[in-house]
């Protein structure tokens, strides 16, 4: 029987909130007219949304298509702005994802534009620790359809999902699988569901998931 750890990332494994905003506001400084500056705070409400929802969301008065344009000159943007500046990982993601490699499969799934989750393993020198990864930018899908694509194509009998908003949450219970809530993340969620504070309490919860 083959278990495996599916995991959100902006949240959950690392905060890329300040290098993001910066890289965003690089493309949109190139478009005066939109008179459009974002705030962490903004960049923070966008987590673990899809692209077209946060075009939208952060352009209402453009079309969508014209929102979508912009929010793909940001992604360039904040792709080459973390090559050089990159998030900041979470206190003991390293030693909990070589610690958890050695007995599971570990994935990861986000709704981010393809490329982003690339960046995020090359510069934490995480590649090593993960078997698959997807996200919406490469599939169109949203996010629970993807976790079904990497428990589909990794022939996954047992998974569970960590994350850290209602979003994931959600993507969960459409994947038909459980959900381990990172509350030291960016989200909330409306269901009691397993909390764990720090990333190091996740070993504690998987025996009853992955039994």
């Amino acid at each position: 029987m083959k278990k495996g750890i599916i995991f959100d990332l902006d949240g959950t494994l690392w905060d890329s909130i300040p290098s993001v905003t910066h890289g965003w506001n690089i493309a949109l400084r190139r478009h005066p007219e939109l008179n459009c500056i974002l705030t962490e705070k903004d960049m923070r409400g966008f987590m673990g949304k899809t692209n077209p929802v946060i075009a939208q969301l952060m352009l209402p008065s453009l079309t969508p298509e014209a929102a979508y344009d912009i929010v793909k000159e940001c992604n360039i943007e904040e792709l080459a702005y973390l090559k050089d500046h990159p998030g900041t990982l979470y206190p003991g993601v390293p030693e909990l994802l070589d610690r958890l490699s050695q007995e599971y499969p570990l994935y990861i799934v986000s709704n981010c534009d393809d490329g982003y989750v690339q960046t995020f393993l090359d510069v934490c020198g995480f590649w090593k620790y993960f078997e698959d990864i997807e996200m919406s930018g490469r599939t169109r899908k949203e996010k629970g359809e993807n976790i079904r694509l990497i428990i589909e194509r990794n022939h996954l009998d047992k998974a569970v999902y960590i994350g850290d908003t209602q979003g994931d949450l959600d993507a969960s219970h459409v994947a038909g699988i459980p959900f381990i809530y990172a509350a030291y993340g960016f989200g909330t969620v409306d269901e009691d569901v397993p909390v764990i504070q720090t990333p190091s309490e996740l070993t504690a919860h998987l025996s009853g998931f992955l039994d």
